[in-house]
């Protein structure tokens, strides 16, 4: 009973930890083309389930998601043309302030578009009844799905930037932007891309997860916060360790449960990030970058 029960929370911390890391990974995307942290990244996977739930009132699932992730990829470039390309060299409060209010006219926006309702898409392959049984737990195909996608997302990423001269191009941006731009790099379409390739893997995570946690037009605030904390737990910028920085805050807020009140556990990720930033703010895998931080 013990084991079977340890495995539940394992599963269901695995599960949540997916889509903490596919927010982190938007963070640490954006942050590194730019020096920018993205708080509107929650936005982005709320948009992503929402857009894919109406369009499958009118679309098979796969065409359904496509659409979603398309459309939140052009929301994504929108934002960035409207309002970031026009800033020149603003301050990392600023930008800050900026990405919240944006998070908050999305936000707003899709309230006026769907209500206050939630909604979820169907279970990709299956249903909760055809739960899979490994090791005595039941094991929704749904979770199988969230994790594969999400190693699927960091091995692309992985390649896309070492083998592709648009992935190289965009790590010379984050190495040094004025070098970069001297080298003839449009640094501003590299900066647009990354908010583009950022809102598409934020909607892609928010249609996968929609048929386990259900999505609803305010629930982009909490993933960014914990999107952030997991960008500053495995070192802002590095989008590999965002993943394992994820699993771990996704399973300790599972096991929480297990010691502490339900209404105890979003409070585990602000106790990691106020820690992680007074004690490591370079994150544990040692991002110097993270440093950066501190200046405000």
């Amino acid at each position: 009973m013990f084991l079977e029960l340890f495995f539940q929370y394992l599963v269901a911390g695995l599960t949540y930890g997916t889509i903490y890391a596919s927010v982190g990974i938007g963070f640490n995307i954006i942050y590194n083309t730019t020096g920018i942290i993205n708080f509107a990244q929650g936005e982005f996977v709320m948009l992503g389930g929402m857009t894919a739930v109406t369009l499958h009132a009118f679309l098979p699932l796969p065409l359904a998601i496509l659409g979603a992730v398309l459309i939140t990829m052009i929301i994504g470039g929108l934002i960035e043309v409207a309002f970031i390309r026009w800033l020149v060299k603003p301050s990392v409060l600023r930008m800050i302030v900026i990405t919240i209010g944006i998070s908050i006219l999305i936000r707003e926006g899709a309230l006026a578009v769907w209500g206050e309702g939630v909604r979820s898409l169907p279970y990709f392959t299956g249903n909760e009844v055809s739960a899979l049984s490994l090791g005595g737990v039941r094991v929704s195909p749904q979770v199988l799905w969230s994790i594969g996608v999400c190693t699927v997302i960091v091995v692309l990423l992985n390649l896309f930037f070492k083998f592709t001269m648009l992935g190289r191009e965009m790590r010379a941006c984050a190495a040094n932007r004025e070098a970069a731009a001297l080298c003839g790099i449009p640094t501003r379409n590299m900066v647009t891309f990354s908010f583009v390739l950022s809102a598409g893997i934020g909607a892609l995570a928010g249609c996968v997860v929609s048929p386990i946690t259900y999505t609803q037009y305010n629930v982009g605030t909490g993933l960014a916060i914990k999107g952030f904390t997991v960008a500053i737990l495995g070192g802002l910028g590095n989008s590999m360790a965002a993943v394992g920085a994820g699993f771990i805050l996704g399973i300790l807020e599972s096991f929480s449960i297990w010691v502490l009140p339900t209404a105890y556990k979003d409070a585990i990720s602000i106790a990691i990030l106020l820690a992680m930033l007074f004690i490591r703010p370079s994150g544990l895998f040692g991002n110097k970058e993270a440093m950066r931080l501190k200046d405000f």
